[in-house]
């Protein structure tokens, strides 16, 4: 049954929600559905990820969705046929402000995700939130703190955390098996397309309410041709292929090394290429992540065309981790582990992580928070990692053979990434002697404050946090 708006208005909502519903929530995690209890999920943007998720959470026994909300008015009917007892709303709020909701999942634009997840903890539902879980590294701690405050359970849909070949290797990785990780080197090459360039501004679809899509974000002109899906390529609402794919495979790099903080020296280089288009985030992005111990690198490919485009030793979408005893080749499904001379040593088949959801209920029912194999800590996290390769481009600038080379001197790998880069380019037709390539400055991250530190520092911190649109704010005090 729907608590009346009079009694929680969007006004209260907005406003002092934090105190009303907190009085209520801060209690332990007491309130733990048994194995005879139905669950009731809300979905939350689900034109096509969201759908997928709303799937697999029906699948699960005891698991009703009560409540479907998308800003997409079209995208709402086309689900709603198939659930006619289900609640509907364009506007979040309303399904938060119901009784029978006691799940959100959501696979919303990523510049909702942290603003819902604060939202639906204060509320007292307990939230699954698709990758990655922020839109930028402040508001994803404050996701952590609201989960905290209000005791929900909040995972993240870091799914490869559930993957049955994934699981046992890091175990085996982490008991020793194959001694100290030696590099870790993190793969997205995709085949992506441009996204066009429109002289006058897209306009909003009718079946759309855009305050609502907007939400948090600022409200800029659409100069793309797809409203949809594209906005992963726009500043404002979307973080890039390195925030898109890429924080699965950040995800499995942070694993190996031990789910450490982000402690660490990184730095950038890329640029879009090839697409005279309106999209604003690179298509080619190799990063370096320093730990001291341990160096990691990460390669964005969204231009995998040619005989240079589509692998690296095998691996297009996944992770090579080299250690003392062989080196892991895999990624979602599992992986194999060879030896120098390439003989097998061990096969990990998994299964994509298609339990993950089921694990997230099951956690809900047992108690344990901690439980999680997608704990909103470890997405928090392993998304900044994502955010620290964005914020060392997004602060660059043009680089020269001679300052390029001050970063191939600290890693043999990311030189070869950058030549693995202009070997696929001129495949396409750019030539990096003619078109320079953005250097990113070489930031300093202080892992434990979740700040940067050092030199440029202050340009770093600039882009820790965005301006909210009020007022949809992500509080300073959740």
């Amino acid at each position: 049954m729907a608590r009346k708006l009079n009694a929680l208005t969007r006004r209260d909502f907005l406003g002092a929600s934090a105190a009303a519903w907190g009085m209520s929530a801060v209690g332990p995690y007491a309130k733990i559905l048994g194995a005879n209890d139905d669950i009731g999920v809300a979905v939350v943007g689900f034109r096509s990820r969201g759908q997928a998720l709303m799937n697999s959470f029906e699948a699960i026994d005891g698991v009703r969705v009560v409540a479907l909300c998308d800003a997409d008015q079209t995208v709402i009917d086309r689900e709603a046929a198939k659930r006619p007892d289900a609640f509907t709303s364009t506007d979040v709020r309303d399904v938060l402000a119901r009784d029978d909701v006691d799940v959100v999942v959501s696979a919303t634009p990523n510049h909702w995700h942290a603003l819902l997840t604060v939202w639906a903890c204060q509320a007292g539902k307990h939230v699954y939130i698709e990758k990655p879980v922020s839109h930028g590294i402040w508001e994803g701690r404050k996701m952590v703190e609201a989960a905290r405050k209000y005791k929900r359970f909040v995972s993240s849909g870091f799914q490869n955390r559930s993957d049955t070949g994934l699981r046992p290797f890091f175990a085996d990785l982490h008991a020793g098996k194959y001694g100290k990780v030696k590099h870790v080197h993190g793969l997205c090459y995709r085949n992506r397309n441009g996204i066009g360039k429109r002289a006058e501004p897209l306009p909003t679809p009718d079946s759309i309410d855009y305050n609502m899509w907007l939400g948090p974000a600022a409200d800029e002109a659409i100069h793309r041709n797809q409203f949809h899906y594209d906005w992963h390529w726009i500043w404002n609402t979307g973080n890039g292929d390195v925030g898109n794919q890429g924080p699965h495979e950040m995800d499995l790099l942070r694993w190996a090394m031990g789910g450490r903080d982000l402690s660490c020296e990184v730095v950038s280089i890329g640029g879009r290429y090839a697409w005279d288009d309106a999209g604003e985030t690179p298509n080619t992005l190799m990063t370096l992540y320093d730990f001291g111990d341990v160096q990691a690198i990460f390669e964005v490919n969204d231009i995998a065309k040619g005989r240079h485009g589509t692998r690296v030793d095998g691996v297009g979408v996944g992770v090579i981790i080299e250690t003392e005893g062989g080196t892991f080749r895999g990624g979602r499904g599992g992986g194999k582990v060879t030896s120098s001379s390439g003989a097998l040593i061990k096969d990990y088949p998994g299964d994509g992580g298609n339990g993950h959801q089921r694990q997230f209920i099951d956690t809900i029912r047992n108690g344990n928070p901690m439980d999680l194999n997608g704990e909103i800590e470890k997405g928090h996290v392993s998304s900044a990692m994502s955010h620290l390769a964005n914020i060392s481009y997004r602060v660059g600038s043009a680089g020269t053979p001679d300052s390029l080379q001050s970063i191939f001197d600290q890693s043999d790998g990311i030189q070869a990434a950058y030549e693995r880069a202009s070997q696929r380019l001129a495949d396409n037709g750019v030539d990096l002697r003619r078109q320079p390539i953005t250097q990113g400055v070489a930031l300093t991250f202080d892992g434990k404050a979740e700040r940067f530190t050092g030199r440029m520092s202050a340009a770093g911190n600039g882009h820790l946090k965005r301006h909210y649109r009020a007022p949809f704010v992500v509080p300073d005090k959740v």
